[in-house]
C-alpha cells in the first residue's frame, strides 16, 4: 500500500521511525515532513496529508502531533476522510475495520515508540468488514453533504 505520513515539529524523531517501520513492512512510504523541528503548525500538515489520501495519491495515512488530537481534527474536515486518534491497538484495528477509516493519528507526547508500532501495524494490517458496517460508513459520508 502507498501510505502518506505527515506530523507537525513535535515528533519528527517518532514519524521518521514509523516511516522506516512501515518501509519494512513492505508499504511505500511518503514522509511530507516537516524536517526541523521550528515550530510549525499541525493543521497545515494534517491537511496536507488528508487531501493526499482524499485523491487517491496515498490509500492510507499517518499523521502525528502531541495528542493526536488537533492533527486528526483537521484531516477530519477534508470530503472523504475518516481519521482517529489511537492510543491501543485495539481501536486502531477497529477504525479500519468498522469505520473504514482511511487515516490514523498518533500522540507523539502521550504514545511510546514500541507501542505506537503496534498501533500502526494493527491499523495497516486489518480490513473493512463491510456488511451492517458498511451501512454506518455510509451514515458518516453523507454528514459530508
Amino acid at each position: 500500500m502507498r501510505i502518506i505520513i505527515s506530523s507537525d515539529h513535535a515528533d519528527i524523531a517518532l514519524r521518521q521511525q514509523v516511516a522506516e517501520h512501515v518501509r519494512t513492512s513492505g508499504h511505500t512510504v511518503t514522509d511530507i515532513g516537516p524536517m526541523t523541528s521550528d515550530s510549525t503548525d499541525y493543521p497545515k500538515h494534517g491537511e496536507a496529508a488528508a487531501r493526499q489520501v482524499a485523491a487517491g495519491e496515498a490509500d492510507l495515512g499517518i499523521i502525528m502531533c502531541g495528542t493526536g488530537q488537533g492533527i486528526m481534527m483537521a484531516a477530519n474536515k477534508v470530503t472523504g476522510i475518516r481519521c482517529g486518534v489511537c492510543s491501543d491497538p485495539f481501536s486502531a484495528r477497529m477504525i479500519r475495520a468498522h469505520n473504514n477509516a482511511n487515516m490514523l493519528a498518533l500522540g507523539a507526547r502521550v504514545t511510546g515508540p514500541a507501542l505506537v508500532f503496534d498501533i500502526v501495524d494493527a491499523f495497516l494490517d486489518a480490513e473493512f468488514e463491510g456488511g451492517r458496517h458498511g451501512k454506518r460508513v455510509d451514515m458518516i459520508t453523507a454528514i459530508e453533504g
